[in-house]
């Protein structure tokens, strides 16, 4: 059995990284955050035991926080959030991968055990979801290529989860669930990851 876990990142630029974050904390800061969040990321998978691909945004950083013996890199593909994470998905499964998961970089909460027990479950199930509190979700698996499932949903709003369950029930596609966790997009997001906000006001 081959598994995957996709890291999908933007690439740290001033002023294109957390700008939801940044309407209220400024570029700097909240790439500042970004750092933070990137750091958090990599200690959590950086010895989990699937391969592990990183999914630039912009353009493949052949330095930066990903060691290229850990993590092989690519670049993600096209023109909206779920095109690419389906173009992602696509690309691993035509490798050969059995089970993929997806994560992003913004969950500030997550554990190698969310990430372990999303790759267990999918032995129960099509498809996992780790749901955000923000109604999106900071985790998706899947164990064969569902491409429908990126189709029609509103990214980056409060109804992701909603209408993903909705195609899953539509396509009878059995979905397992992990905890609910905060996914920071906003400064009230950002108030409730004290060790991170603190990162700001030390800075101020």
């Amino acid at each position: 059995m081959k598994e995957a876990l996709i890291i999908f990142a933007k690439n740290p630029v001033k002023g294109k990284v957390k700008t939801r974050l940044a309407a209220t904390t400024g570029d700097a800061q909240a790439l500042l955050i970004y750092h933070q969040l990137l750091s958090k990321t990599y200690s959590v998978t950086k010895d989990l035991f699937p391969h592990k691909f990183v999914f630039y945004s912009d353009f493949i950083d052949e330095n930066g926080i990903w060691i290229s013996n850990q993590y092989q890199k690519k670049l993600q593909e096209g023109n909206n959030l779920g095109d690419k994470m389906k173009n992602a998905f696509n690309c691993l499964f035509t490798e050969g991968y059995n089970k993929i998961v997806i994560i992003g970089t913004d969950c500030f909460e997550l554990k190698p055990g969310d990430i372990d027990n999303a790759f267990s479950l999918l032995n129960n199930a099509e498809i996992v979801i780790g749901p955000a509190f923000d109604g999106g979700y900071y985790l998706l698996g899947m164990n064969k290529f569902l491409p429908d499932i990126f189709q029609n949903i509103e990214w980056s709003t409060d109804k992701v989860f909603d209408q993903t369950l909705s195609v899953c029930k539509k396509w009878n596609i059995k979905v397992l669930f992990l905890r609910q966790l905060n996914d920071i997009d906003t400064i009230e997001d950002l108030q409730k990851e004290p060790t991170l906000f603190n990162t700001i006001k030390n800075q101020s």
